[in-house]
């Protein structure tokens, strides 16, 4: 043809394999796409699968599950599990969210799944479970986890944290919310092993029920499944848990607690009487210094033992208390004494309710060490998805809340064996051991995943991550004569050996030096 016709003027439909040109500051690019590649965003998801298959910790909770299905048509029980195990791990915090993970065939293959479920089956199948058989299955499961970890000598946390609602859900009631006044809620009281941030259990209740006693029942529950030499050294809690009915109940069953108390009128007037009449005022480190008492309040079946801790505040801090307006900070300032002003030296007060023996300086260093839990509640709200997967009843969020309590124990073993040395949170522990680009090949009866990292370190984590696959083999060799529970022990023993270390058993090697 004399004249050529030239480019198509109208919209060209664009099919996965055909090239699509950009410009960029590179030059010309060519784009094309291709749905049925064979890769994954979680490439080194494997190890940790590895893990869990070394462990069973996965066949037995897909052994264990209550759900039963008659159709022909219904989904695998292994894929529903393994769909929702993998939308925890990847830090999702809405059912809607596991449609990110359809495409996702590596991962599921090697989990031994057939297929990603919508998210729709999972909302119906844990709809269909039943409350009590799925409650049970879960906390069988999780006692799995932290059993081998009671030998050592522990805390126990107790605390509770408000998720707020946007609905009309089931429990969605209005009770105490500090950062939304007036806006309904579920608690979630949770049990935490103390520092190495283990959750024990879980227990999703309406808004109104925050109080200290409504986590007493989950509690006895938990202790009674636990032989009496395991218990903790002490349970712990803020002031919800100092009254009487739950120090009485201690106290029956022989247990030790230190909790904080309100300040009442008889609590400020005996720190009115200590800071008057009492000069032998301990150092309490941190800049507090503290004094002990006994008090039996109204309501008290007996006198009780009391740490009345005090901190000086400067003047500085009195001017930004009276300028922001906290009144709670300010109520524990305000005695007949102490009047709050430039020239005054003001105290901030704390008072620790306790049947322990230690002394002053380790109680409020065992108090301090508290606010560790509120690091829990953060990453289990911000990074796990407590805050989200809502469901209208109440019952689906007090298993998936448990789930996910299952799924973050087992990932925090398995981090701990990569550092021992500290606790490492989903933030920084997901982008270094879990997301890279995965591109899996078979060739005859072999497949081979190529893994491609943009991490600093992933030199460093390459090493150590095949290190604890040689480990997991080496167990694997004596799978035989080793249980299930003896071998999750084992890994148990060797990823927290820096709580075992001082125990008298013999320590499992050293596999390398912390990222």
């Amino acid at each position: 043809m004399i004249h050529p016709l030239g480019e198509c003027k109208g919209s060209k439909e664009i099919t996965e394999h055909n090239q699509f040109p950009l410009d960029t500051y590179g030059g010309r690019l060519h784009v094309e796409w291709d749905s049925q590649a064979a890769v994954t965003p979680l490439g080194q998801l494997p190890f940790f699968i590895e893990f869990l298959k070394t462990t069973k910790l996965f066949d037995e909770l897909v052994e264990s599950c209550p759900l039963k299905f008659t159709s022909n048509n219904a989904s695998n029980i292994r894929d529903i599990l393994g769909s929702m195990m993998l939308s925890v791990l990847s830090g999702h915090t809405r059912y809607s969210h596991i449609n990110a993970l359809r495409g996702e065939g590596v991962n599921a293959k090697l989990l031994g799944m057939e297929k990603i479920v919508s998210e729709d089956v999972i909302r119906r199948s844990l709809l269909n479970m039943d409350e009590q058989e799925g409650v049970s299955w879960l906390e069988n499961n999780l006692k799995k986890c932290y059993e081998p970890l009671l030998t050592i000598p522990w805390i126990l946390d107790l605390d509770a944290t408000v998720k707020q609602l946007y609905g009309k859900q089931e429990g969605a009631e209005i009770g105490y919310n500090p950062k939304k006044p007036g806006r309904p809620a579920h608690i979630y009281h949770s049990y935490f092993i103390a520092n190495i941030r283990i959750a024990l259990n879980v227990d999703v209740q309406d808004g109104k029920k925050i109080s200290g006693c409504y986590s007493m029942p989950c509690l006895w529950q938990l202790l009674e499944s636990i032989s009496r030499e395991d218990w903790p050294e002490f349970i712990r809690g803020d002031v919800s848990y100092g009254t009487e009915k739950i120090m009485s109940e201690s106290e029956s069953r022989d247990l030790k607690y230190l909790f904080k108390i309100k300040c009442s009128s008889k609590i400020k007037a005996l720190i009115k009487h200590n800071m008057e009449n009492n000069f032998e005022w301990e150092k309490a480190s941190c800049g507090y210094e503290g004094v002990e008492d006994r008090i039996q309040l109204y309501g008290w079946s007996c006198s009780r033992r009391v740490i009345i801790l005090r901190r000086k505040i400067n003047n500085k801090n009195v001017g930004v208390l009276k300028k922001e307006g906290m009144s709670d900070q300010l109520k524990q300032l305000k005695f007949d004494f102490a009047q709050i002003d430039n020239d005054t030296v003001a105290y901030e007060y704390a008072v620790l309710v306790t049947n322990l023996e230690n002394e002053i300086c380790t109680l409020a260093q065992h108090y301090r060490d508290r606010g560790d839990s509120e690091n829990n509640f953060d990453e289990f709200k911000n990074q796990w998805g407590w805050a989200g997967f809502t469901t209208h009843d109440l019952k689906r969020c007090k298993i998936i809340g448990k789930f996910i309590a299952l799924v973050y124990d087992w990932w925090n073993i398995y981090t701990r064996l990569v550092d021992p040395s500290c606790h490492r949170e989903a933030i920084t522990s997901r982008p270094l051991l879990l997301h890279a680009v995965g591109k899996l090949t078979e060739h005859g009866r072999q497949k081979t995943l190529t893994i491609t990292s943009t991490h600093s370190k992933i030199e460093k984590v390459t090493k150590i991550l095949t290190t604890i696959s040689s480990f997991f083999k080496s167990l694997q060799q004596t799978a035989e004569q080793l249980t299930p529970a003896f071998v999750l022990k084992r890994i148990i023993e060797t990823a927290f050996r820096k709580f075992f270390k001082n125990r008298n058993k013999s320590p499992p090697v050293v596999l390398l030096a912390p990222v």
